[in-house]
């Protein structure tokens, strides 16, 4: 029997994720609203955001229900910091809730690393061809640019360009790359038993069932 929950991500990308991946373990679907976006306009720019009076409310109303409130954010640069910051927060408004930090609650980094590390091992080569590209283009320098050394696209890129060579060139194949619209369930791109997401599925089984 599953508890009265909500998750709180960052973005699209997250609650696409975190969606499947609660249908994946406990085989039903989420609730309606339960894994959401803090604040009214769906993205929270930022960890500060959580701190808006819509999300401060939505976890009161939540606690006071009965329910738990499961915070689940990027670590970023630096994870001791991030989870420094996130914590204040419950001693600042008195709320209640638990945390993760992606990719592992233990490492820098974010959502994308986490997907970069359950992809399905036999597309393993379109990542280590781009890790050639980030090679070579380290390697280049522009003259009138400056600084003349290339920018390395980001981590969001990657996770966009891994898709988009397995997908078809369709208008229909082409949204399944966008956040909101990827399939983590298909078994041919991502493999939701992965040991790497051990952790998040004991935080999971642990807090979300009674």
């Amino acid at each position: 029997m599953m508890r009265r929950f909500q998750i709180i991500v960052e973005g699209d990308a997250d609650k696409k994720f975190f969606e499947d991946y609660y249908h994946h373990i406990f085989g039903e679907e989420a609730p309606k609203g339960s894994i959401t976006h803090p604040g009214k306009d769906g993205a929270t720019g930022g960890y500060q955001k959580l701190k808006s009076e819509d999300a401060i409310g939505a976890m009161r109303q939540n606690t006071d229900l009965g329910g738990i409130n499961l915070v689940i954010f990027d670590a970023d640069e630096d994870i001791k910091a991030r989870r420094a910051e996130l914590l204040a927060i419950k001693e600042e408004f008195g709320v209640e809730f638990e945390l993760f930090l992606l990719p592992n609650d233990k490492d820098a980094g974010a959502l994308e690393d986490l997907l970069e590390n359950i992809i399905n091992p036999n597309n393993q080569p379109v990542m280590d061809c781009w890790k050639t590209y980030e090679g070579e283009l380290a390697k280049v320098r522009i003259p009138t640019k400056t600084p003349p050394t290339l920018t390395i696209p980001a981590k969001k890129t990657k996770i966009y360009a891994y898709l988009e060579t397995l997908l078809g060139k369709s208008k229909t194949q082409k949204k399944l790359i966008k956040d909101a619209n990827r399939n983590y369930e298909n078994t041919q791109h991502w493999n939701l038993d992965a040991e790497y997401l051990e952790p998040l599925k004991k935080l999971l089984n642990n807090v979300l069932s009674e």
